[in-house]
């Protein structure tokens, strides 16, 4: 299976995924402990990838998502954004909401 097929497979077999560096009892930049931050103050439960331990995920991710930097933040699916967008959607309430429909939606599926 091809690098891309196999970030393909994680971003549709997970409701909230985050690709970032480190893991979220230890992040290994700012970016991805602030995003960790914001999810875990959510409450819903998320899923990581360390990009750090897998240098070919971490090369080839960007192509995949058309975003160029760490962390990224996918949801249901679709790829929310970095670090700087999910901090704002959890100051402005959008990524709650967000989050509880993709976490509902798998749990019907």
């Amino acid at each position: 299976m091809k690098t891309e097929d196999k970030i393909r497979l994680q971003i549709e077999s997970n409701p909230v995924l985050l690709y970032m560096k480190g893991t979220p009892a230890k992040p290994e930049c700012g970016f991805s402990a602030k995003a960790v931050a914001v999810l875990q103050s959510t409450g819903i439960p998320f899923n990581y990838f360390n990009v750090l331990e897998n240098p070919f995920i971490r090369e080839k991710l960007p192509s995949v998502s058309k975003w160029p930097t760490f962390p990224q933040l996918f949801v249901g699916g679709e790829l929310v954004g970095g670090a700087d967008i999910v901090e704002e959607m959890g100051k402005d309430g959008s990524l709650l909401p967000l989050l509880e429909k993709a976490t509902v939606q798998k749990e019907e599926a």
